[in-house]
Protein backbone atom coordinates (compact mmCIF):
# COMPACT_ATOMS: atom_id res chain seq x y z
CA UNK A 1 0.00 0.00 0.00
CA UNK A 2 1.51 3.49 -0.66
CA UNK A 3 2.30 5.58 1.90
CA UNK A 4 2.41 8.59 0.19
CA UNK A 5 -0.38 11.41 1.41
CA UNK A 6 0.91 14.62 -0.49
CA UNK A 7 -1.62 15.27 -3.21
CA UNK A 8 -4.50 12.85 -1.90
CA UNK A 9 -7.59 14.37 -0.52
CA UNK A 10 -10.39 12.26 1.90
CA UNK A 11 -13.69 13.31 0.97
CA UNK A 12 -15.37 14.42 4.10
CA UNK A 13 -17.80 17.17 5.45
CA UNK A 14 -16.18 17.94 8.76
CA UNK A 15 -15.54 21.86 9.46
CA UNK A 16 -12.06 21.81 8.14
CA UNK A 17 -13.22 20.29 5.26
CA UNK A 18 -15.93 23.33 4.41
CA UNK A 19 -13.06 26.01 4.99
CA UNK A 20 -11.83 28.25 1.83
CA UNK A 21 -8.75 26.77 0.50
CA UNK A 22 -7.29 30.52 1.12
CA UNK A 23 -8.35 30.69 4.88
CA UNK A 24 -6.40 27.02 5.23
CA UNK A 25 -3.51 28.21 3.37
CA UNK A 26 -3.16 31.75 5.08
CA UNK A 27 -3.17 29.43 8.73
CA UNK A 28 -0.80 27.15 7.52
CA UNK A 29 1.89 30.07 6.62
CA UNK A 30 0.71 31.94 10.11
CA UNK A 31 1.23 28.46 11.53
CA UNK A 32 4.99 28.08 10.44
CA UNK A 33 5.56 31.23 11.67
CA UNK A 34 4.48 31.00 15.42
CA UNK A 35 6.00 27.34 15.30
CA UNK A 36 9.15 28.94 15.46
CA UNK A 37 8.34 30.74 18.75
CA UNK A 38 7.55 27.89 21.00
CA UNK A 39 11.55 27.34 22.59
CA UNK A 40 9.73 26.08 26.05
CA UNK A 41 7.56 23.07 27.15
CA UNK A 42 4.60 25.19 27.84
CA UNK A 43 4.21 26.66 24.14
CA UNK A 44 4.94 23.27 22.66
CA UNK A 45 2.95 21.60 24.53
CA UNK A 46 -0.19 24.29 23.59
CA UNK A 47 0.69 23.78 19.80
CA UNK A 48 0.71 19.76 20.27
CA UNK A 49 -3.03 20.17 21.97
CA UNK A 50 -3.98 22.67 18.95
CA UNK A 51 -2.87 20.19 16.21
CA UNK A 52 -4.66 17.58 18.08
CA UNK A 53 -7.60 19.21 18.51
CA UNK A 54 -7.38 20.04 14.33
CA UNK A 55 -7.12 16.14 13.84
CA UNK A 56 -9.98 15.24 15.93
CA UNK A 57 -12.23 17.83 13.61
CA UNK A 58 -10.96 16.98 10.49
CA UNK A 59 -12.70 13.60 11.28
CA UNK A 60 -9.73 11.38 9.59
CA UNK A 61 -8.04 9.19 11.47
CA UNK A 62 -4.89 9.57 13.19
CA UNK A 63 -3.21 6.40 11.95
CA UNK A 64 -3.70 7.89 9.04
CA UNK A 65 -1.57 10.45 9.81
CA UNK A 66 1.20 8.17 11.22
CA UNK A 67 1.11 6.32 8.03
CA UNK A 68 1.78 9.21 6.08
CA UNK A 69 4.50 10.32 8.28
CA UNK A 70 6.76 7.40 7.54
CA UNK A 71 8.45 8.39 4.81
CA UNK A 72 9.31 11.48 6.36
CA UNK A 73 11.28 9.41 9.33
CA UNK A 74 14.66 9.27 7.73
CA UNK A 75 14.68 12.87 7.19
CA UNK A 76 13.64 13.68 10.64
CA UNK A 77 15.78 11.50 12.61
CA UNK A 78 18.97 12.53 10.64
CA UNK A 79 18.18 16.33 11.26
CA UNK A 80 17.40 15.68 15.04
CA UNK A 81 20.91 13.72 15.32
CA UNK A 82 22.40 16.13 13.10
CA UNK A 83 20.94 18.77 16.42
CA UNK A 84 21.93 16.45 19.28
CA UNK A 85 25.35 15.17 18.14
CA UNK A 86 26.65 18.53 17.08
CA UNK A 87 25.30 21.02 19.39
CA UNK A 88 27.46 22.30 22.28
CA UNK A 89 26.36 24.03 25.59
CA UNK A 90 24.78 23.31 28.89
CA UNK A 91 26.02 20.88 30.85
CA UNK A 92 28.11 17.95 28.61
CA UNK A 93 27.59 14.71 28.97
CA UNK A 94 29.55 13.24 26.14
CA UNK A 95 32.46 14.69 23.89
CA UNK A 96 34.32 12.66 21.51
CA UNK A 97 36.17 15.29 18.71
CA UNK A 98 33.76 17.03 17.15
CA UNK A 99 30.93 14.97 18.55
CA UNK A 100 28.82 16.71 21.79
CA UNK A 101 26.17 15.54 23.74
CA UNK A 102 25.09 18.17 25.97
CA UNK A 103 21.93 19.19 27.80
CA UNK A 104 21.89 22.11 25.28
CA UNK A 105 21.48 19.61 22.58
CA UNK A 106 19.31 17.53 23.65
CA UNK A 107 16.64 20.07 24.14
CA UNK A 108 17.58 21.63 20.51
CA UNK A 109 17.24 18.05 19.33
CA UNK A 110 13.65 17.27 20.73
CA UNK A 111 12.68 21.02 19.80
CA UNK A 112 13.26 20.28 16.22
CA UNK A 113 11.95 17.10 16.52
CA UNK A 114 8.78 18.34 17.65
CA UNK A 115 8.72 21.24 15.34
CA UNK A 116 9.08 18.52 12.18
CA UNK A 117 6.00 16.75 13.60
CA UNK A 118 3.50 20.12 13.67
CA UNK A 119 4.63 21.44 10.54
CA UNK A 120 3.74 17.89 8.59
CA UNK A 121 0.49 17.39 10.44
CA UNK A 122 -0.45 20.57 10.03
CA UNK A 123 0.59 20.50 5.95
CA UNK A 124 -1.15 17.28 6.16
CA UNK A 125 -4.66 18.39 7.63
CA UNK A 126 -4.21 20.70 4.72
CA UNK A 127 -3.63 18.19 1.98
CA UNK A 128 -6.39 15.44 3.18
CA UNK A 129 -9.01 18.30 3.70
CA UNK A 130 -8.56 20.11 0.04
CA UNK A 131 -8.72 18.81 -3.32
CA UNK A 132 -5.34 19.99 -5.51
CA UNK A 133 -7.63 22.02 -7.48
CA UNK A 134 -9.11 23.97 -4.74
CA UNK A 135 -5.69 24.33 -3.57
CA UNK A 136 -4.13 25.39 -6.90
CA UNK A 137 -6.96 27.66 -7.07
CA UNK A 138 -6.35 29.34 -3.72
CA UNK A 139 -2.96 30.07 -4.73
CA UNK A 140 -3.65 31.84 -7.72
CA UNK A 141 -5.95 34.22 -5.62
CA UNK A 142 -3.21 34.84 -3.23
CA UNK A 143 -0.99 35.57 -5.74
CA UNK A 144 -2.82 37.93 -8.19
CA UNK A 145 -1.05 41.09 -6.58
CA UNK A 146 2.34 39.67 -8.24
CA UNK A 147 0.59 39.91 -11.62
CA UNK A 148 1.36 43.45 -11.51
CA UNK A 149 5.33 42.38 -11.69
CA UNK A 150 4.15 40.28 -14.86
CA UNK A 151 4.46 37.17 -12.68
CA UNK A 152 2.15 34.20 -14.80
CA UNK A 153 0.04 33.31 -11.28
CA UNK A 154 -2.04 31.68 -13.43
CA UNK A 155 0.80 29.01 -14.96
CA UNK A 156 1.86 28.70 -11.36
CA UNK A 157 -1.41 27.56 -10.33
CA UNK A 158 -1.61 25.27 -12.66
CA UNK A 159 1.67 23.55 -12.76
CA UNK A 160 1.04 23.25 -8.60
CA UNK A 161 -2.38 21.72 -9.78
CA UNK A 162 -0.79 19.26 -11.68
CA UNK A 163 2.59 18.65 -9.64
CA UNK A 164 -0.30 17.70 -6.71
CA UNK A 165 -2.58 15.09 -9.06
CA UNK A 166 0.41 13.24 -10.10
CA UNK A 167 2.32 12.62 -7.08
CA UNK A 168 0.28 9.96 -6.28
CA UNK A 169 0.53 8.70 -9.48
CA UNK A 170 4.13 8.58 -9.97
CA UNK A 171 3.90 6.75 -6.68
CA UNK A 172 2.53 4.05 -8.12
CA UNK A 173 4.14 4.07 -10.75
CA UNK A 174 7.24 3.73 -8.84
CA UNK A 175 5.66 0.54 -6.78
CA UNK A 176 4.35 -1.17 -9.80
CA UNK A 177 8.42 -0.81 -11.73
CA UNK A 178 9.94 -1.91 -8.21
CA UNK A 179 7.41 -5.18 -7.92
CA UNK A 180 8.28 -6.03 -12.03
CA UNK A 181 11.83 -5.76 -10.95
CA UNK A 182 11.83 -7.71 -7.87
CA UNK A 183 10.36 -10.36 -9.59
CA UNK A 184 13.00 -10.32 -12.33
CA UNK A 185 15.56 -11.07 -9.12
CA UNK A 186 16.02 -7.60 -8.70
CA UNK A 187 17.33 -7.11 -4.51
CA UNK A 188 17.33 -3.50 -3.76
CA UNK A 189 18.27 -4.13 -0.57
CA UNK A 190 21.18 -5.97 -1.21
CA UNK A 191 25.08 -5.12 -1.47
CA UNK A 192 26.81 -1.75 0.09
CA UNK A 193 25.78 1.49 -1.01
CA UNK A 194 27.44 2.01 -4.21
CA UNK A 195 25.55 -1.51 -5.33
CA UNK A 196 21.79 0.10 -3.87
CA UNK A 197 22.32 3.17 -5.58
CA UNK A 198 23.32 1.55 -8.33
CA UNK A 199 20.18 -0.45 -8.09
CA UNK A 200 18.21 2.45 -8.52
CA UNK A 201 18.70 3.12 -11.59
CA UNK A 202 16.55 0.47 -13.16
CA UNK A 203 13.64 2.39 -11.42
CA UNK A 204 14.65 5.48 -12.80
CA UNK A 205 14.86 5.14 -16.19
CA UNK A 206 11.17 3.21 -17.05
CA UNK A 207 10.14 5.77 -14.73
CA UNK A 208 11.18 9.06 -16.49
CA UNK A 209 10.15 7.57 -19.51
CA UNK A 210 6.66 7.13 -18.11
CA UNK A 211 6.04 10.74 -16.92
CA UNK A 212 7.35 12.37 -19.79
CA UNK A 213 4.92 10.01 -21.95
CA UNK A 214 1.98 10.59 -19.59
CA UNK A 215 3.32 14.88 -19.82
CA UNK A 216 3.28 14.62 -23.27
CA UNK A 217 -0.31 12.82 -23.66
CA UNK A 218 -1.61 15.50 -21.26
CA UNK A 219 -0.37 18.33 -23.48
CA UNK A 220 -1.65 16.80 -26.23
CA UNK A 221 -5.08 16.36 -24.48
CA UNK A 222 -5.11 20.38 -23.18
CA UNK A 223 -4.43 21.54 -26.62
CA UNK A 224 -7.41 19.02 -28.14
CA UNK A 225 -9.56 20.57 -25.96
CA UNK A 226 -8.45 24.20 -26.67
CA UNK A 227 -6.99 25.12 -23.38
CA UNK A 228 -5.93 28.49 -22.95
CA UNK A 229 -5.05 30.18 -19.63
CA UNK A 230 -3.81 33.58 -18.87
CA UNK A 231 -6.86 36.47 -18.77
CA UNK A 232 -10.18 36.61 -19.81
CA UNK A 233 -10.68 33.14 -18.57
CA UNK A 234 -13.36 32.22 -16.02
CA UNK A 235 -13.87 29.71 -13.11
CA UNK A 236 -16.68 26.73 -12.60
CA UNK A 237 -15.51 26.72 -8.83
CA UNK A 238 -15.53 29.90 -7.58
CA UNK A 239 -13.78 30.47 -3.90
CA UNK A 240 -16.19 32.01 -1.26
CA UNK A 241 -15.05 33.63 1.89
CA UNK A 242 -17.39 32.72 5.05
CA UNK A 243 -17.42 33.77 8.58
CA UNK A 244 -15.85 30.24 9.54
CA UNK A 245 -12.82 31.28 7.37
CA UNK A 246 -12.62 34.67 9.18
CA UNK A 247 -12.61 32.56 12.46
CA UNK A 248 -9.89 30.49 11.53
CA UNK A 249 -7.35 33.06 10.93
CA UNK A 250 -8.61 35.06 14.15
CA UNK A 251 -7.69 31.30 16.04
CA UNK A 252 -4.17 31.38 14.33
CA UNK A 253 -3.40 35.17 15.42
CA UNK A 254 -4.50 34.37 18.65
CA UNK A 255 -2.11 31.10 19.27
CA UNK A 256 -0.04 33.34 18.24
CA UNK A 257 -0.47 35.83 20.83
CA UNK A 258 -0.53 33.42 23.63
CA UNK A 259 2.39 31.91 22.27
CA UNK A 260 4.61 35.04 22.25
CA UNK A 261 3.68 35.94 25.44
CA UNK A 262 4.58 32.11 27.03
CA UNK A 263 7.50 31.65 24.89
CA UNK A 264 11.02 32.13 27.21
Amino acid sequence: MNKMILGRYVPGNSVIHRLDPRSKLLAMLGFIIIVFWANNPLTNALLLTFIALLVKLSGIRLSFFLDGLKPMIGLILFTTAFQLFFTSGGKDFFHWGIIHISSYGISQAVLVFIRFILIIFFSTILTLTTTPLSLSDAVETLLKPLRLFKVPTHEIGLMLSLSLRFVPTLMDDTTQIMNAQKARGVDFGEGNLVKKVKSIIPILIPLFAMSFKRADALAIAMEARGYQGGDGRTKFRQLQWRVSDSIAIFVIVLLGIILNFAKS
